[in-house]
C-alpha cells in the first residue's frame, strides 16, 4: 500500500477529529488549546461558508464547517480507509467518472433544491446527502494513489 495514501487518510482522520474537537477547544482554559481550536475555525472558513444554522453544534458552538461539509469529511475517512484495504488493481477512468457523478447526485439535488427555493433540508439531510460523494471521492483518490504507488 502506498505511503501517500496512508498519509492522506491519516490527515483526513486528523482533520475530522479536529473539526469535532474545535468547539470544546475554543472554550478551553488553556490558551494554546483555545488558539488551536480557533485555527481549525479559520481553516474551516477557507473551505466552508460556516453558517451556524446550517451546521451541527457541540458544546454550544457550531462546528467549523457546515453539515454538508461534515458529511463529506466523515465519509471521506471511511472511503479512504476502505480504499487502503480494498483498492482495485486498476481504476477505469470512465467508470470512475460515472461513479463520482452518481455519488454526487444526492448532494447536487439537495443543493439545487435549496438554491431554487424548493426545499430547506435539515442539517441531517444535508450531511447524509454528502456521504456518498465524500466516500467515493476519497476512495478514488486513495485507490489511485495506491495503484500509482505515490
Amino acid at each position: 500500500m502506498s505511503r501517500g495514501g496512508r498519509l492522506l487518510v491519516a490527515l483526513a482522520i486528523l482533520w475530522t477529529v479536529a473539526l469535532v474537537a474545535a468547539p470544546a477547544a475554543i472554550d478551553s482554559s488553556h490558551p494554546t488549546v483555545t488558539r488551536m481550536g480557533m485555527l481549525v475555525y479559520m481553516a474551516g472558513g477557507i473551505v466552508c461558508h460556516q453558517r451556524p444554522e446550517r451546521s451541527f453544534a457541540i458544546a454550544g458552538h457550531a462546528l467549523p464547517v457546515c453539515a454538508r461539509c461534515t458529511g463529506l469529511y466523515v465519509s471521506a475517512v471511511i472511503g479512504g480507509l476502505l480504499a487502503l484495504v480494498l483498492a482495485p488493481r486498476r481504476i477505469d477512468r470512465d467508470q470512475a467518472r460515472w461513479l463520482l457523478a452518481l455519488a454526487a447526485l444526492p448532494t447536487a439535488v439537495t443543493w439545487l433544491a435549496e438554491m431554487a427555493g424548493l426545499a430547506h433540508p435539515s442539517n441531517v439531510v444535508r450531511a447524509v446527502a454528502a456521504l456518498s460523494l465524500g466516500a467515493v471521492a476519497a476512495w478514488l483518490v486513495v485507490a489511485t494513489m495506491a495503484n500509482d504507488r505515490v
